[in-house]
């Protein structure tokens, strides 16, 4: 079963048209990347597939219902690139909020904080304040969040922005491990060497999938050692 469906997925702001024409399948238990540029896309999609954002064109369907249905919302969890937890709130109160909101039992919201907050690697700042984090930490916290009732379709919006190296490698490892158990994880991103932790990747190019595949595959197609390359390769032939 397809986790995520989209055909004909389409936006447009007047005379511009941001997402044009998608057509997009994602297994169950998938790690899929939206690869481009700013500005190709990748936002406005996640955000029509999250029920933010009315299409102009075009159906969507997450766990076989179409979007927006309320039923099927409390199974996605959405982290924005923006900070969407409250400023005002410790971390650790965002986390007890946000479950709360998802309908968590208090007492598996407090089992899972401690366990989320180790791994985004904030457990020492669980009392502290979203507005004295710096911007990486707020994006940290931001995920916990949208783990937090445990979803099974998982739209990630550049988790990795602002953290370093190191628990860059610990989030992907995390996001593989969700997918061994069954969730789905949508992630945007154009950092092009991260589409390597990937099942699959579609790259975007001004609003329309250019070429879609799992990461060696791409390479293959286009003789490349790099996705950044092939990427490059594949927008001159579409410019052509």
């Amino acid at each position: 079963m397809n986790a995520i469906e989209t055909e004909g997925l389409t936006k447009r702001y007047g005379q511009f048209t941001a997402v044009d024409g998608v057509d997009l399948k994602v297994a169950e238990g998938e790690v899929y990347g939206l690869l481009g540029p700013n500005g190709s896309g990748k936002t406005t999609i996640i955000k029509m597939l999250c029920g933010l954002l009315k299409p102009t064109a075009g159906g969507m369907r997450i766990l076989g219902k179409p979007v927006p249905d309320k039923s099927v919302m409390a199974d996605v969890g959405y982290m924005p690139q923006e900070t969407a937890i409250y400023m005002d709130n410790t971390v650790g109160e965002n986390l007890r909020l946000f479950g709360d909101i998802y309908g968590v039992p208090r007492d598996k919201i407090e089992a899972r904080e401690a366990k989320l907050l180790k791994f985004v690697e904030l457990a020492d700042w669980r009392d502290a304040l979203v507005s004295k984090l710096s911007g990486g930490m707020r994006h940290r916290a931001s995920l916990a969040c949208a783990l937090v009732h445990e979803p099974k379709v998982l739209f990630l919006d550049e988790p990795t922005v602002g953290v370093d190296p190191e628990l860059r490698a610990t989030f992907w490892q995390y996001f593989n491990g969700m997918a061994a158990k069954g969730i789905t994880v949508v992630i945007t991103t154009h950092y092009m060497d991260e589409a390597s932790h990937c099942t699959r990747a579609g790259l975007l190019r001004q609003g329309r999938v250019i070429a879609e595949g799992a990461p060696a595959e791409l390479r293959s197609m286009t003789g490349t050692e790099s996705l950044e390359d092939a990427f490059l390769k594949l927008a001159r032939r579409v410019k052509a």
